[in-house]
């Protein structure tokens, strides 16, 4: 709340926690050639953290199996339960399970399909705005089971989704809802407390699933402000490592029918042989929100100081966006660089995470994207022909946009690099 109400415009890191943040990261300021880069694609990967990879390649080299009662394979047991507890720790959650999959789209299906195939109704709710791994799996399983599925449309003037056009699908007679933590397009925070609070006032135990794969990175998830059934996170995108989903799903919504061994209890969701660097990886992510958030409070107790670290993230990644929209250095910001256009640009930056999207007058996105590059930043164009895009572009009446997703081991002086080479491309000829 603070973080919100005190610092509208955020508040940057110092210049020496900054230098600190950097070191703790891989190719920030470099790519993996050595060559200067801005990485300005967050949105679709992600930095890495030093500590993440060493502990990926550290665990995944132990050969023993899990499920094993000699001194190794217990301490890979306390890896996955601590990873496990962790998981619960960034999610404020008590009990329910984890669930460690390939990726988070997986997740996200397999839960849609528990809820969908075994809890009435005769239809299903929920936003345009979803990434497909959400929309997808809703418009699939509201097919095989026969039920509608509705639609929150989205609002074209702060780039999200209102509480009222979400509330308003759901009746008695709703088996699921489903919604997006942050829009992966224009970075509007959708009011998930505000959500869960009024749907579950009109039926008390609707099911309720979240996509928090675009919001983990960059602010704070509080389930007991927002007790929802389901919420699945992207490890890569949270300074880890691809190759790893993970969900955490209440006590009910886990004893639900779904795919598992027949020995294994009622609420377990993991198949197949666990992969323990999934967890230590996770640790190694909440270590460093954790790290960071000891120097602006004295707790002790873990998720205390995951709360100080994730507000500061907050807060430093949108002094981050103010820059860019209103510049910094020198250089102009976004709203001011003649032959730019900034999509979608609400001006209550505490209802956003760190994400712009921006067109050009003279050259198309997929143009700009290039020309980027040639200047050694990396951006994404998201446009109407691409699967990922098309719904949600359609939805605000855009044909594309250049996405700038920053992250918060970026400096200012970064976003003022950004902001020199976007008038450069705005001054280039058709």
């Amino acid at each position: 709340m603070a973080a919100n109400s005190m610092h509208p415009r955020g508040l940057a890191f110092s210049d020496a926690l900054m230098r600190e943040v950097k070191e703790r990261f891989l190719h920030v300021d470099r790519d993996h050639h050595g060559r200067e880069r801005l990485y300005f694609d967050n949105a679709g990967g992600s930095f890495r953290l030093k500590a993440a990879a060493e502990r990926f390649a550290a665990v995944d080299a132990v050969p023993d199996n899990t499920e094993r009662i000699h001194a190794t394979a217990v301490e890979l047991q306390q890896i996955q339960a601590r990873g496990a507890d962790d998981l619960r720790t960034v999610l404020n959650a008590e009990g329910g399970s984890v669930y460690a999959s390939l990726t988070a789209s997986g997740a996200m299906f397999d839960m849609v399909r528990a809820v969908a195939e075994n809890v009435p109704g005769t239809n299903m709710v929920t936003t345009v705005l979803e990434h497909p791994s959400a929309f997808d799996a809703m418009s699939l399983y509201a097919q095989r089971c026969g039920r509608e599925l509705r639609v929150a449309q989205s609002n074209r003037e702060t780039g999200g989704v209102d509480v009222d056009a979400i509330v308003r699908l759901v009746d008695q007679d709703t088996s699921l809802l489903n919604v997006i933590h942050a829009s992966n397009i224009s970075g509007a925070k959708l009011d998930l407390a505000e959500i869960v609070r009024r749907a579950r006032a009109i039926k008390p135990d609707l099911y309720i699933l979240v996509d928090a794969v675009q919001h983990a990175p960059h602010g704070l998830i509080d389930l007991q402000q927002a007790p929802v059934d389901g919420i699945n996170l992207a490890p890569y995108k949270f300074f880890g490592c691809r190759g790893s989903g993970l969900a955490w799903l209440s006590e009910r919504a886990a004893r639900l029918p779904h795919h598992k061994l027949a020995g294994k209890k009622a609420d377990f969701w993991d198949l197949g042989s666990a992969a323990p660097w999934q967890f230590a990886v996770f640790s190694e992510i909440v270590d460093y929100v954790c790290w960071l958030g000891g120097h602006f409070s004295d707790a002790t107790e873990r998720r205390a100081r995951f709360e100080a670290g994730i507000a500061h993230i907050e807060l430093h990644e949108r002094a981050l966006l103010a820059a860019l929209l209103e510049g910094c250095g020198g250089a102009a910001g976004l709203r001011g660089i003649p032959g730019v256009k900034v999509f979608l640009d609400h001006p209550d930056l505490t209802k956003r995470d760190l994400i712009i999207g921006i067109g050009f007058d003279r050259i198309d996105c997929t143009r700009a994207v290039v020309e980027y590059g040639l200047r050694g930043v990396t951006v994404y164009e998201r446009v109407a022909s691409s699967i990922y895009s098309k719904r949600m572009l359609e939805s605000f009446g855009l044909a594309g946009t250049v996405r700038v997703s920053p992250l918060h081991c970026h400096s200012l002086d970064d976003m003022a690099k950004f902001l020199r080479v976007t008038r450069e491309i705005a001054e280039l000829e058709r």
